[in-house]
């Protein structure tokens, strides 16, 4: 069966000078090809496409690297409204394992303010410095250790 569009879970690598935590990202990017073989070349090509280097507002050098890909999937339909795109299969025990698997509405993440993972800040520098100058805002202090 041939394919016209995949999802491919980018690995991405984030660094900060002088701090020894390191960010992950798995970036959800969705690949339009027709073979597997096409869609890991493209998803290896935005991965390395994404490499960058830069100063954050403190001066400390952030470095993101492509790292690989942890998945790559098929889409099973065509891309529409109410098409089911891809599926996990589990066997649980109980009923309580399937509602632990539901969220109210009010805990979906997209009803969720964006949350920042705790680590260190790899916001470049240079657009925080244009936000705030176009904007006239400032940017909250954050605490150094996180």
């Amino acid at each position: 069966m041939a394919y016209e569009w995949f999802l491919a879970e980018i690995v991405m690598k984030i660094t900060v000078a002088g701090d020894p935590r390191i960010v992950v990202h798995q970036n959800l990017t969705l690949i339009r090809a027709t073979s597997g073989g096409e869609a890991y070349e493209k998803a290896i090509e935005l991965g390395k496409a994404g490499e960058t280097h830069y100063d954050n507002p403190n001066g400390q050098a952030v470095q993101i690297s492509f790292e690989g890909l942890s998945d790559l999937i098929p889409l099973y339909e065509e891309l529409r409204d109410g098409a089911e795109l891809t599926f996990r299969s589990k066997v649980v025990l109980s009923e309580k394992e399937i509602r632990s698997l539901v969220l109210t509405r009010d805990r979906l993440p997209v009803f969720l303010p964006p949350k920042r993972a705790d680590g260190p800040d790899y916001a470049s520098g240079e657009v925080i410095a244009e936000v705030e100058r176009r904007f006239g805002v400032k940017r909250p202090e954050k605490d150094p250790r996180n």
